[in-house]
């Protein structure tokens, strides 16, 4: 019934070797993220509070007022940009757990919610026969998964609601980070962004008649700051543009390719209620949500079923 069908001749074979030296790379590049990631923020630092900005404080006047503002919203950034960070990196995406199925509704008889439904162990998705026949089971993982899970072949497990592997953050992203993910997104811009004005006087007179105070080696960091500050936030605008719209719409990067362009998208339960889901708080400290769990309505229910639920369950209490 799982069967999956094959690609003719060699080019199978080696489409899939190149994958697989592909998610190879990935999984080595990781490490060397990470320290690129830091290096560019210990680079910044320095060009920003040590070399130019610290020293300001003490010229008076409206030197003084200026540096105070760069560097208390420098600071207050990046610490969220920290912070966002390196939760995305520990925090695990959402794995599938081995003993998750689907289970059908007379295997429970009529008597469990037709949403939630249970295994062994965890939570389940109760089908009827005509779902259970299109269940999705992965080959690889050799086990089931609930809907708008995807196989991820660097990670090599399923993951909740896939959005993507982020070599960035070594790590997927998935259901239970995705919401530290768009943080880190967010933050990264308004951090970027604020370097790259603060810079700007500087990088002119880089290349004007424009005095520079500072060492050849100081001047040379302040210009690879600011180019690679400007190349972040125009990078970064167009992801966290890309990936509001995605929240927005109760999709992810995977099912907006897959999905194209059906005209009501089945999990889209409105817009402020989608942004709930993933955000609830523009604070790190907290989960996406704290009702986010495998049965969660965001991840997997189709909205008209939930709907359905719903004038089911009120009929009853009258």
């Amino acid at each position: 019934m799982f069967q999956q069908k094959s690609g003719g001749g060699g080019g199978g074979s080696i489409m899939a070797l190149n994958v697989f030296k592909f998610c190879t790379f990935l999984r080595a590049l990781g490490s060397i993220m990470i320290f690129f990631v830091v290096g560019v923020i210990g680079l910044t630092y320095y060009v920003i509070v040590v070399e130019n900005y610290g020293p300001a404080l003490f010229n008076g006047g409206l030197d003084s007022f200026v540096a105070f503002l760069v560097l208390l919203f420098f600071h207050a950034f990046l610490v969220m940009l920290v912070w966002s960070y390196f939760t995305t990196i520990l925090t695990d995406p959402g794995g599938v757990p081995q003993t998750w199925r689907p289970i059908t509704d007379e295997e429970e008889g009529g008597v469990v919610d037709p949403l939630v439904g249970t295994d062994q162990s965890t939570a389940g998705l109760v089908l009827n026969k005509d779902q259970m026949q299109k269940a999705r089971f992965c080959r690889k993982c050799n086990q089931f998964k609930p809907p708008r899970s995807h196989h991820c072949s660097v990670c090599r497990r399923c993951i909740l609601k896939m959005d993507h592997h982020c070599v960035w953050v070594v790590n997927c992203v998935g259901a239970l980070n995705y919401k530290y993910f768009l943080l880190f997104l967010f933050y990264t811009f308004l951090e970027t962004a604020l370097v790259t004005v603060s810079l700007l006087r500087l990088f002119i007179a880089f290349f004007g008649d424009g005095e520079i105070d500072g060492t050849a080696g100081d001047l040379v960091a302040t210009f690879i700051a600011f180019v690679l500050n400007l190349s972040f936030a125009l990078s970064l605008l167009g992801f966290v543009i890309l990936h509001i719209s995605l929240v927005l719409a109760n999709t992810t990067t995977i099912e907006a390719y897959e999905k194209k362009t059906d005209p009501r998208w089945r999990y889209d339960l409105g817009r402020m209620r989608n942004f709930e889901q993933v955000l609830y708080h523009l604070s790190p400290l907290h989960p996406s949500s704290p009702n986010l769990h495998l049965d969660t309505p965001c991840i997997f229910k189709p909205v008209h079923v939930l709907v359905s639920q719903r004038h089911s369950q009120h009929g009853i209490r009258h």
